[in-house]
C-alpha cells in the first residue's frame, strides 16, 4: 500500500514538473514574439547549412564598442544570404574589398547583376568601413549568394589607438631626433625614408593580408572549394563574359601553362583595341603595375604566400601589390607566373582613391563604362584563348615606397594567421 502512494506521489511530481516546464517555455516564448514580431519568420540559412536568426546578421552602431562586438560576431557566424535561394557549392567566389565609396560600389553591383551565371557565384565582401548605407547596398543583392566579412583591427574601430592613429604616435614629417625627445610612442621606428605611419595609409595592407587569411583560412562556405578566388575592389567594373572568360583560363591552364599560378582577368588599359584583344592571353612574371586588377589566386599560391608573412609583413612598402612583386623571386624562389587578359575583363571606375578625396565623379565613370561595354559587347564571349606572347618569368626589383617601417605594424600583420 506505502509503495503504490509513493509510486502516485512521484508520478504527481513529474506531472508538476512537466507542466510548470512547458508554462515556462511557453511563456518565454510568447515573450519573445512579442518583444520581436518577427522573430517567427526570421529564419535564415547560415554558411554551414543551419538555421539561425537574424540576430547573426545585424551591426550594431549604437557605440564604438557595441559595432566592434557585433562585426567579431558576424565574423563568427558569417550567415551567407540568399543560400536557400541558390544551394550548391560556388562554382566561382569573388572577394571584394570595400572602404567607403558606396556609389561605386553600387557600380560595381550593378555589373555583377548584369554578369552571366551570375547565379553560381559566392560574393565575399570584405569591409573595413561599415555604415548603414553599405550594408543596405550589399543586402540588396539577391542575384547570388552573398559574405559579408569585417576587418576586426579597422581604423573606424580604433580611431584614438593602434591600429588607428593615437594622439601619442609621431607627427609623420617629425625627424627622429625630435621625436625621441618629445617621447612619442614610436620614435623609434620611422620609415626606410625618415617619415612615422600614417594609419589610414597602412590599412589597406592590413586589410588585404587579414582577407587573404581570413578567405582561405576561416570561411565555411571555402572549405572543399577546389577553384581560383577572384580579388577585386569596390571600384571594379567587370564585363558579363567574366566568367565565360575565367573559365576558358582554367581550361588554358590546364592544357598550356601548368605552371600559371595566377591569373589576372583585368589590365588597365581599358577597352582599348578591345575587338582584336578579346581573345588574347599572354603569360610573364607577376607585376604590380599590370596584374593587381582581377587577380586570381588559388589555394596553392595562398600555401606560397604564406610560407612569405614574416616577409611580406615586415616589407617596407605600404602597398600589397608592390609587396606581393617583391615576394616573387625574393622569398618565393621561382617568382610567380601569371596569364593575363590583353582584353580586360575588369574596368577601373574610379577617380579617386586613397590619396585622393575630392571631386569624385560616379556618374562620369557609368558614362565611361557604358561607353566602353558598347565598344566591346560584339567581342564578348569568345570561343577560345589564343597565347599572343611569352614574356620572360623573371624577379623585377622595385624601389620600395615605405610607410611601413613601424614595428607594431609588422607584428599585427604576422599575427593574422593566428588571431582571425
Amino acid at each position: 500500500m506505502r509503495l503504490r502512494l509513493v509510486r502516485r506521489n512521484v508520478l504527481l511530481l513529474l506531472g508538476v514538473i512537466f507542466v510548470l516546464v512547458t508554462l515556462l517555455f511557453s511563456t518565454r516564448v510568447l515573450i519573445e514574439s512579442e518583444n520581436d514580431p518577427g522573430a517567427a519568420s526570421s529564419r535564415v540559412v547560415s554558411s554551414n547549412g543551419n538555421q539561425g536568426t537574424n540576430s547573426c546578421e545585424i551591426l550594431s552602431f549604437a557605440s564604438l564598442t557595441e559595432l566592434t562586438q557585433s562585426i567579431y560576431s558576424a565574423n563568427y557566424k558569417q550567415c551567407v544570404h540568399n543560400a536557400d535561394r541558390f544551394p550548391g557549392e560556388p562554382r566561382l567566389v569573388l572577394v571584394v574589398q570595400v572602404h567607403n565609396r558606396p556609389e561605386y560600389l553600387r557600380l560595381l553591383i550593378r555589373s555583377l547583376e548584369r554578369a552571366a551565371e551570375v547565379h553560381s557565384f559566392l560574393l565575399i565582401f570584405s569591409h573595413d568601413y561599415v555604415s548603414q548605407e553599405i550594408n543596405t547596398i550589399v543586402r540588396g543583392i539577391t542575384f547570388c549568394k552573398v559574405l559579408q566579412i569585417y576587418f576586426p583591427f579597422s581604423t573606424q574601430l580604433y580611431p584614438n589607438e593602434f591600429p588607428g592613429q593615437d594622439p601619442r604616435d609621431c607627427p609623420r614629417d617629425i625627424s627622429k631626433e625630435e621625436a625621441r625627445k618629445t617621447g612619442c610612442l614610436n620614435a623609434d621606428h620611422p620609415d626606410s625614408y625618415g617619415h612615422y605611419r600614417e594609419a589610414f595609409i597602412t590599412q589597406t595592407k592590413h586589410h588585404w593580408w587579414w582577407k587573404l587569411h581570413f578567405v582561405w583560412e576561416r570561411v565555411h562556405a571555402m572549405q572543399g572549394y577546389s577553384g581560383f578566388a577572384v580579388f577585386l575592389e569596390e571600384d571594379n567594373y567587370i564585363l558579363p563574359d567574366f566568367f565565360h572568360f575565367y573559365k576558358l583560363m582554367m581550361e588554358f591552364r590546364k592544357t598550356s601553362c601548368q605552371d600559371c599560378d595566377l591569373f589576372a582577368l583585368g589590365n588597365h588599359n581599358g577597352v582599348t583595341d578591345f575587338s582584336s584583344m578579346s581573345d588574347k592571353v599572354l603569360t610573364s612574371g607577376w607585376l604590380s603595375t599590370k596584374h593587381n586588377i582581377g587577380m586570381a589566386i588559388s589555394r596553392e599560391v595562398y600555401y606560397k604566400l604564406m610560407g612569405c608573412s614574416n616577409e611580406f609583413c615586415t616589407y617596407d612598402d605600404y602597398n600589397w601589390d608592390w609587396t606581393l612583386q617583391h615576394l616573387s623571386g625574393a622569398c618565393i624562389s621561382n617568382p610567380l607566373k601569371v596569364v593575363s587578359a590583353q582584353a580586360s575583363r575588369v574596368l577601373h571606375t574610379g577617380d579617386c582613391g586613397l590619396h585622393q578625396k575630392d571631386n569624385c565623379r560616379p556618374e562620369m565613370a557609368l558614362q565611361k563604362v557604358e561607353a566602353g561595354l558598347q565598344t566591346a559587347k560584339d567581342s564578348l564571349f569568345p570561343p577560345r584563348l589564343v597565347l599572343s606572347r611569352q614574356e620572360p618569368v623573371e624577379h623585377k626589383a622595385h624601389m620600395k615606397n615605405g610607410g611601413w617601417g613601424d614595428v607594431r605594424d609588422h607584428v599585427l600583420c604576422n599575427n593574422y594567421s593566428k588571431r582571425l
